[in-house]
């Protein structure tokens, strides 16, 4: 009986229930007062049967044994008959019966009528509810149709109607996270094309320059290669934009599935760093990479991203004769790989803001990167279920924690 669950039906049911106990003791106060009303009725007419008799010289003793007589026998039956006391003869002759029918009959019709007053009446009560409750739930739902998911559907009871109603609400606050998705995805393409716009046109630029210089002074040797390099740092710059664009969008649709085993720390970061060493050395700054050999559970060629693009960061933020230390640390839950530098430190107003996707510090406009290694790396981070930190004061250096969570 599920239906019972909902506050109104149930309610309604109690009402139901109230009004056949009223029913049962109307009916039988009624019975009790017909009961004495025919009590009272036939006493009377026996009085008059006495009265009749004693007043015709009839002795007591046979009248009371008449009026106490059970006893039914044909010449009595025959004397009835001959004065018209038959069983079809009309009620309304016997003038004691015709009383009881009246007393019986008002007393149905008063019951009757206040038994219907009330049915009716909390019928129209539960059915002018349930009405209201359509009505408000048909207007919520509207709202949900237009776009408007303010208003909430009306959560009285535990009943089926209520359980529907809880299921639409549901699927309403599903279709708003989705409307809300949608949206905050279109404007993140908005956004991000505009960035790709902004970080394009600079290089674009100065490609067209390049290429203008070159055109005119083919003849000049120093010029043509000056500028050939200029405009292959151009490219490298572009394409590293869109790398790091294509990796990004595709870690923010879910389309990448990391491929975690367990490593050994030491292959994980020669293998990140590999490209870098070089750089490194050109620019007379030294990658010192220190701990015990371990193995921890991660996605070799992402991590080794994330890595890459950390130290990377910091060659450009360190100065020559500056110093880039990687080192581990585990504990029972967390795996975590510490990458400190020496370099340039990162302002109160900037750390909170480094990780956003282009974002460039106003010190910090001779670097070279586009903006994207540090929010790519923390995107592959949070991919494989760790999370990326920093701790930095400026001019004094600048520590990246990568934190992995200890297989269990």
């Amino acid at each position: 009986m599920s239906f019972l669950r909902d506050k109104h039906t149930r309610w309604y049911c109690i009402f139901l229930s109230s009004l056949l106990v009223i029913f049962l003791l109307a009916a039988i106060k009624i019975a009790d007062r017909q009961t004495k009303a025919a009590r009272e009725i036939f006493f009377a007419h026996d009085n008059a049967i006495a009265t009749s008799l004693l007043e015709q010289g009839i002795s007591e003793d046979i009248i009371a044994k008449a009026l106490t007589s059970e006893e039914e026998s044909a010449s009595g039956s025959g004397l009835l008959n001959r004065i018209g006391y038959t069983e079809n003869m009309d009620i309304n002759r016997l003038s004691y019966i015709s009383s009881v029918k009246d007393i019986m009959l008002s007393s149905i019709l008063c019951m009757e009528l206040f038994i219907s007053i009330l049915l009716i009446g909390g019928t129209i009560l539960f059915l002018c509810d349930r009405e209201k409750l359509y009505q408000k739930s048909e207007k919520t739902i509207q709202n949900y149709i237009d776009g408007n998911y303010t208003v909430h559907l009306p959560q009285t009871s535990d009943g089926t109607f209520c359980q529907m109603l809880s299921s639409v609400e549901q699927l309403a606050t599903m279709l708003q996270s989705k409307n809300d998705t949608d949206r905050k995805t279109k404007e993140f393409l908005k956004a991000t094309i505009s960035d790709i716009s902004h970080q394009l046109k600079t290089p674009l630029s100065a490609l067209y320059m390049y290429q203008e210089i070159i055109e005119s002074e083919p003849d000049n040797p120093v010029t043509v290669k000056e500028f050939s390099v200029k405009t292959g740092t151009a490219l490298k710059r572009i394409e590293q934009l869109i790398q790091s664009m294509l990796k990004i969008t595709r870690l923010d649709a879910g389309s990448i599935l990391f491929e975690k085993g367990h490593y050994s720390i030491s292959n994980v970061i020669s293998n990140a760093i590999s490209e870098l060493t070089t750089r490194a050395a050109s620019e007379n700054k030294k990658i010192i990479i220190d701990g015990a050999e371990q193995k921890f559970f991660c996605d070799m060629e992402w991590t080794g991203e994330a890595i890459g693009n950390i130290v990377k960061n910091a060659l450009d933020h360190t100065d020559s004769g500056g110093i880039i230390h990687i080192s581990w640390e585990r504990t029972p839950a967390m795996f975590r790989i510490l990458i400190s530098d020496n370099g340039h430190g990162i302002t109160q107003e900037d750390i909170h803001h480094i990780f956003k996707r282009f974002y460039r510090s106003r010190n910090d406009c001779h670097a070279s990167g586009v903006g994207l290694g540090l929010p790519l790396a923390k995107a592959i981070m949070e991919g494989q279920g760790g999370f990326l930190s920093v701790q930095s004061e400026y001019s004094q250096g600048t520590t990246f924690t990568l934190s992995f969570l200890t297989e269990s």
